[in-house]
């Protein structure tokens, strides 16, 4: 027999997984829907003063209450509840058969939650609820949120006015300290099975998972070991409510040892080091600060692209993007056709550094505008995939010297499982307003489902506007497929991409 232990997210208890609990009870498992310390529907005298080990602890308690004889124990973390299922299961790893992570991060020893936790309101709550002198206002507790903001929040599309109406209603304040506290060491449950599920609506993807062991990311290669299988399921970030019949039958295939493997990269640099697509010469850079200058050999001060690379990345990604074969062939390529390429290193280090990033951008733009070898009067961006949230701003009110923004495989309004955003961040809701001013955009035929629905949205936001939009179509290319796809095509469609930005800027190739 199986008993599955449900340990719930941020706000919420063990009524979350009822419906889940329900249809594994029918199929003749044990189901045990846990409530963590503080989060009852009553006031708890502790709650407010407990710590992620407080939760870790209240799991543990579970764990030892289980019958040893014939019975497996599947924890099972949504949300937040993955950080106290991992730190139960390295206490108790002769107990643990299996752990399951629904649709949450991959916090790894020393994160604390707000690691894994995109809403920023959350984040900021939580971190004045710890961060308050003791004379001052701070509770201990994060407030939850209201109707209104669980409809808001990122992966609640799919669920229903009654699931929003029963989260408002039952939802309660959430101990600050539990999502600041570090995870404790994790080390003795690397050896138990583990099965991730992955809502698709909530823009988390099998695709999406391979892309980043692909491309090295460090956080995700422990899903290449050896006992891990995925699952996806068409669903938000609250299956239990949207989806509970299919994700139990998830839960009992993970327990038969199903699900999807990951496969290891090959051996070798990971796919987007690989060589640019062009054959461009090499050329010296000038490295300064954040940014790199590629100079053309052409008397007088000349026009500029600033290349914009994408994100989110790891702080301690090596090398940085400036430095891929990628962005370095489009600098090189920029100076090859006779303008200024300026290839930027900026700070997207997670979703809730946008606008450290787009002051990176500021900043870079008015020093490669001072530089006297630029034309200051003809600037151009090409931003790419995430990069693209950043050229939002630009779009609403260009200044005069810019001349053009070009975009390639863009993400043109936040993911599903990412924060909401204000215009700022948000193309789509940008563009209503732009002016007119030259858009060049690269579409990749092989784009992934949840971006290529914000490209589809920004195309039709831009109907009726001033905007001077040119798509330019990379047949059979995927993202990142400068690195990936040298094809023919591939190498055509950045041709005639440089070759617009050049005309905007009033360089003839």
């Amino acid at each position: 027999m199986t008993a599955f232990l449900l340990v719930p997210g941020t706000f919420t208890g063990g009524w979350i997984w009822d419906r889940v609990a329900q249809a594994l009870g029918e199929a003749g498992d044990t189901a045990v829907p846990v409530t963590l310390t503080g989060l009852g529907q009553g006031a708890e005298p502790e709650g407010p003063g407990a710590g992620l080990t407080t939760h870790v602890e209240d799991v543990v308690r579970i764990v030892d209450a289980v019958p040893a004889e014939e019975t497996e124990v599947v924890l099972v973390g949504h949300d937040y509840g993955i950080l106290p299922v991992l730190g139960a299961a390295a206490l108790r790893p002769e107990r643990v058969t299996r752990i399951v992570n629904v649709d949450a991060g991959l916090p790894q020893d020393g994160d604390p939650a707000l690691v894994i936790e995109l809403d920023p309101a959350v984040r900021e709550r939580a971190i004045a609820a710890v961060t308050a002198p003791p004379e001052g206002t701070g509770s201990g507790l994060v407030a939850p949120p209201t109707a209104e903001e669980w409809r808001a929040r990122a992966g609640a599309a799919d669920l229903s006015d009654e699931a929003v109406e029963l989260l408002a209603r039952r939802a309660v304040a959430h101990p600050a300290a539990t999502l600041v506290q570090p995870l404790p060491p994790t080390g003795a449950a690397a050896a138990i099975p583990y099965a991730g599920l992955l809502s698709k609506a909530n823009g988390s993807t099998i695709e999406l998972v391979e892309s980043l062991v692909g491309m090295g990311e460090p956080r995700v290669q422990a899903l290449t070991r050896p006992g891990v299988t995925l699952f996806e399921l068409p669903t938000g970030h609250w299956p239990m409510l949207s989806a509970p019949v299919e994700l139990a039958d998830v839960l009992r295939r993970a327990v038969a040892g199903e699900g999807h493997r990951v496969e290891a990269p090959a051996a070798g640099p990971p796919a987007h080091l690989g060589p640019f697509l062009l054959d461009v010469p090499e050329r010296e850079r000038e490295r300064h600060g954040r940014v790199d200058l590629y100079l053309p050999d052409a008397e007088g001060p000349r026009p500029a692209i600033v290349f914009v690379h994408g994100g989110p990345i790891a702080a301690d990604a090596r090398p940085t993007p400036r430095d891929w074969p990628a962005y370095v062939g489009y600098g090189r390529y920029a100076a090859d056709l006779g303008v200024v390429g300026a290839v930027l290193d900026h700070r997207m280090y997670g979703l809730g550094a946008l606008a450290t990033a787009a002051g990176d951008l500021a900043e870079v733009v008015e020093q490669v505008r001072a530089d006297p070898r630029v034309d200051a009067d003809r600037v151009a961006l090409w931003v790419f995939s995430g990069g693209a949230l950043l050229s939002a701003e630009w779009l609403v009110a260009p200044p005069v010297w810019l001349r053009c923004i070009a975009a390639t495989y863009p993400v043109l309004a936040p993911l599903a499982s990412w924060p909401r955003t204000a215009g700022r961040f948000n193309p789509v809701e940008a563009v209503r307003a732009a002016g007119p001013l030259p858009f060049v955009l690269s579409r990749v035929e092989k784009e992934g489902p949840e971006i290529d629905a914000t490209v589809e949205d920004f195309l039709l936001a831009a109907k009726g506007t001033e905007l001077r939009l040119e798509v330019i179509p990379v047949p059979g290319a995927r993202h990142g497929f400068e690195a990936v796809d040298h094809t023919g095509p591939a190498r055509r469609a950045v041709e005639r991409a440089a070759r617009t930005v050049l005309g905007h800027l009033g360089v003839a190739p």
